[in-house]
């Protein structure tokens, strides 16, 4: 059949970095992106034109989804961040801000595409070499003997999203219960194979951030108030119990296939007496609790209930694979810890627990508002995944910036190296953009019109209010941005992304006594470097943008 519209032409854009439009839509996003990083970062509400659901959220796995583009270049970037969060739930605002800041950083330097693609990618090899190193500067192991460095690791992670709305006193009591939530997914005893355990979260809104709480086990909603003055029923010990995956209906539909019905037959009747003689088997079983992932018939509902019989419906499929972790795959399970909660909020809950250690959590979240709830859930969700990445590189580091500046001032004092094939001029011009890079991310923590520094002994990241005289900064520093460097009378400081002399950062001679007060994901923040600086060589790479119109 022949088109009734002309086919049209697809729309071939040559040296894209070269077209003013799509410079400034990455420079846009660039600032964008870089006004959200960190605690005091400015909050965005997105929302489409013709109405629907708003979103108030710092957060780049939220942001950046919402962020909608017809500019495939753009696409690109925002793809490959996507990709490193959605694996490492964290530092995708770092990804972001530096990738698009070696794309700028290359085009303002004028270096050919291929020189600067070979310099980043020379220098991502010496700051990986570096930090995967035992002697790494801005690298802190982890003692799993005690959980203040995981604290700190998840206070560091919580803290960064404002739109959480949390006081410190919130943010700590948050933090303690993600490490407490993590520490029991972790099996204990178990030999061979470790397999981790599960958090449940569950969102109560119009309470107190502090009513907020772990529980072993799983906690299991129960809408149906007619159920509770059987629950003393569930006490026996052993306690048996029985769960349903399958839809219990009665629904021809939902048995699948092709079914052969004779005339006269009344489906519905015999398939109602096939549920009620599972019933009457259930009853001679001496169940005392029917959990069933989907619909179970009205007239079944009724009869067990008759019988004593806890019913819980419509559990759901996210549910379902905790509750067979935690009573097994079985269909009937002895279980004897069981007990009500009904504290929180409107919401009453059945609370499973097995003799035993579990590695099923349940996670209450409570907060005054929807918003502020969401944020919370997904951020406690991010904080989960970080640290089971612990588990397997029991190290994090500096956060702050720190990490950032202490690795701009190793890469200053690298030699070039001729197998680049550049001159020593195009490579110092390379390092240059990619330490102002770095440099850029860390100057990014700083939202409130303040400086932004680098001290010229251990290259830490500091801050200092915009009012405050280069004489006096050491009365105004006090600690720098990771906590662990005190301002002193003799420090000497250099405002990032300025002229400096090159120096090796001095050693750090820890007090054990001193802790970092901001950490960052080791595993996370090492991928998302590779992936913000292979994105910025693939974005310098491409030559044509291809687009079919029609």
């Amino acid at each position: 059949m022949s088109r009734l519209v002309k086919k049209s032409p697809s729309l071939c854009t040559d040296l894209p970095l070269g077209n003013t439009d799509i410079c400034n839509r990455l420079h846009l996003l660039r600032q964008l992106l870089r006004s959200c990083i960190g605690p005091t970062g400015r909050l965005k509400q997105v929302h489409n034109n013709i109405g629907g659901h708003v979103i108030t959220t710092s957060t780049s796995s939220v942001l950046l989804p919402a962020i909608s583009s017809s500019q495939p270049f753009i696409n690109l970037i925002k793809t490959s961040i996507l990709n490193h969060v959605s694996r490492f739930s964290d530092c995708g605002l770092f990804a972001s801000i530096l990738c698009l800041s070696l794309i700028e950083q290359a085009k303002q330097s004028g270096l050919r595409g291929n020189v600067a693609t070979s310099v980043n990618k020379h220098l991502l090899g010496l700051c990986t070499s570096y930090l995967q190193r035992q002697d790494c500067g801005c690298k802190v192991k982890l003692d799993f003997c005690s959980s203040q460095s995981l604290i700190t690791l998840a206070r560091s992670i919580i803290s960064s999203k404002p739109a959480c709305v949390l006081t410190e006193r919130e943010a700590l009591h948050i933090s303690k219960l993600a490490v407490q939530a993590f520490l029991l997914t972790v099996p204990c005893n178990n030999p061979g194979i470790v397999s981790l355990g599960k958090i449940v979260t569950v969102s109560v809104e119009g309470h107190s951030v502090l009513n907020s709480a772990v529980f072993p086990g799983l906690l299991v909603d129960m809408p149906d108030v007619f159920c509770l003055n059987k629950v003393e029923n569930l006490h026996s010990n052993p306690m048996c119990m029985v769960v349903f995956s399958a839809s219990l209906a009665g629904d021809l539909s939902d048995l699948g296939g092709t079914i052969e019905v004779h005339p006269g037959v009344d489906t519905d009747s015999q398939i109602l007496d096939q549920l009620l003689k599972l019933g009457e088997q259930v009853v001679k079983d001496e169940v005392k609790l029917f959990i069933c992932q989907k619909v179970i018939h009205p007239v079944l509902q009724q009869y067990l209930r008759s019988h004593g019989i806890v019913v819980i419906e419509r559990l759901g499929i996210t549910l379902m694979e905790p509750l067979t972790q935690l009573t097994g795959r079985g269909l009937y399970v002895l279980n004897p810890g069981i007990s009500v909660l009904s504290s929180f909020g409107s919401k009453t809950m059945l609370h499973l627990q097995p003799p035993g250690d579990s590695a099923i959590c349940t996670m209450i979240l409570c907060h005054r508002n929807e918003t502020m709830l969401s944020e919370l859930k997904v951020v406690c969700q991010k904080t989960e995944h970080v640290l089971r990445l612990t588990l397997r590189e029991p190290a994090a580091l500096l956060g702050g910036g720190c990490t950032e500046t202490h690795l701009a001032s190793m890469d200053k004092v690298t030699e070039t190296v001729s197998v680049l094939g550049c001159s020593q001029t195009e490579y110092l011009r390379g390092v240059e953009g990619f330490c102002q890079s770095l440099e850029s991310v860390a100057a990014a923590l700083q939202h409130d019109g303040g400086n932004s520094l680098m001290d010229l002994t251990h290259a830490h990241h500091w801050s200092h209010p915009a009012d405050v005289m280069e004489e006096r900064m050491e009365d105004s520093s006090g600690f720098c941005g990771c906590g662990l460097v005190e301002s002193s009378t003799n420090q000497k400081w250099t405002y990032l992304n300025t002229k400096y002399p090159q120096f090796s950062p001095a050693p750090l001679f820890r007090v054990p006594t001193v802790q970092p007060r901001v950490l960052d994901s080791f595993t996370a923040k090492l991928n998302a470097l590779q992936v913000a600086v292979e994105t910025a060589n693939l974005a310098l790479d491409v030559r044509y943008l291809i687009q079919d119109m029609n």
